[in-house]
């Protein structure tokens, strides 16, 4: 007798790996996109001694450019939902070890250029971001990785 799950017996349902929708990898570039242009918005204030010689459409652009990355990332977090196999969370792993060195670089920055940064104005926006990007990162990779399992699965049949 079959329980109907996914995977067993010969007439099972196909597995959310193949159901996946093309459209997986460019949310995921245009979400990259959107995380690199956005992290220049902290960067640019921390390293700006005047914020007041900023333009003065800059906060608005920060707020709005955040927001569009939010609502990206819900939408990576709702597409790599239940998409994280075993060599995505092998490629997590591997990345989360190549950037937890980020922040001894951070450190590293801190006690060379501390003077020199205006942390006040950097350190949140950079901080919830970095967060962000280490939250994401298995989905991201998930989406990032759809088209080219859909392929390699078009190609064997």
């Amino acid at each position: 007798m079959s329980s109907g799950r996914a995977g067993e017996g010969a007439g099972s349902a196909p597995s959310t790996q193949e159901q996946t929708p093309p459209w997986g990898r460019r949310l995921a570039v245009v979400t990259a996109v959107v995380y690199v242009v956005s992290g220049l918005f902290p960067l640019v204030a921390g390293l700006s001694h005047h914020t007041d010689s900023l333009p003065s459409w800059w906060g608005a652009a920060d707020v709005g450019v955040a927001f569009v990355l939010a609502v990206l990332a819900f939408a990576i977090f709702g597409f790599g939902h239940g998409r994280i196999d075993k060599d995505v969370e092998q490629r997590s792993y591997t990345l989360y070890r190549i950037l937890i060195h980020v922040l001894f670089g951070a450190a590293v920055a801190f006690f060379l250029f501390g003077d020199r940064i205006i942390w006040s104005n950097c350190l949140t926006g950079l901080g919830w971001r970095y967060w962000l990007l280490l939250y994401g990162l298995p989905a991201w990779l998930a989406a990032f990785a759809a088209d080219s399992t859909r392929s390699r699965r078009v190609a064997e049949n």
